[in-house]
């Protein structure tokens, strides 16, 4: 028999609270729009997840392509990751003995 580590009611509380994450992301995007938009497409992302596992676990899927979803919604914020990772690594001055 297979051991669930996750249950609706606490998987529902998580979307709740990645729904809150992200309305609060889109309500304060225009004081940091990339931050923002960031937070609010990695909170979608999760959301998509947990909901997914929801009807997983209800024994229904809804969602058509959770996948395509996942990954196209996480484009942006991997791209905006990886040029602030090279502006950092940019900032380092070169290491010389």
């Amino acid at each position: 028999m297979k051991s669930e580590h996750f249950d609706i009611k606490t998987l529902k509380l998580i979307s709740n609270k990645l729904d809150y994450i992200n309305s609060i992301a889109k309500g304060y995007y225009n004081d940091n729009p990339e931050l923002m938009d960031t937070i609010e497409n990695l909170a979608r992302v999760a959301n998509m997840f947990a909901t997914s596992k929801i009807q997983e676990l209800n024994g229904h899927m809804k969602t058509t392509n959770p996948q395509g979803f996942i990954l196209s919604t996480l484009a942006t914020p991997y791209s905006r990751m990886k040029e602030y990772e090279k502006q950092k690594n940019n900032e380092f001055p070169p290491w010389e003995l």
